[in-house]
């Protein structure tokens, strides 16, 4: 049994059609418009309160590290300068655990939920460019004695 009536009238040939996508009882299955999700959460990204004390401690470290070596300032420069190097590294380790966090990868890594494995030679160039850095600061603070 039918909820609708099962006589209908013939259109006659002067009267206008329904709309298309419409039917005698409503909207056709085909017209409807998908749902689209929408995510609820804001966008992950760094804020002003998370980079303004690693933006001030690279600052001020990087100011210690280069003055002892510009200047060339007595017995303490060179500790002045090892200090100051210390502060920029962990400067520098807490910018990327906190760009980490919200879910920033280094160029050539892939991101943290994708499941990849990293290619070892990415990886080596990174150790190898820290390594060269750190070992030509090391010399140069150094020199200082």
């Amino acid at each position: 049994m039918e909820a609708g009536p099962r006589d209908r009238e013939p259109t006659a040939p002067g009267t206008p059609e329904a709309p298309p996508g419409l039917s005698p009882d409503g909207p056709e299955e085909e017209t409807v418009t998908p749902e689209v999700e929408v995510e609820l959460r804001p966008q992950r990204r760094m804020r002003i309160w998370q980079l303004a004390p690693i933006v001030a401690l690279a600052a001020m470290g990087s100011l210690m590290f280069a003055f002892p070596l510009a200047f060339g300032t007595g017995d303490g420069g060179a500790v002045v300068a090892m200090l100051g190097l210390l502060i920029s590294c962990c400067a520098a380790g807490w910018g990327m655990t906190a760009a980490r966090r919200v879910g920033h990868t280094w160029p050539g890594l892939p991101s943290r939920s994708s499941g990849e494995r990293p290619d070892w030679r990415v990886i080596a160039l990174y150790v190898t460019v820290a390594a060269a850095l750190v070992a030509l600061a090391v010399w140069r603070v150094a020199r200082l004695r």
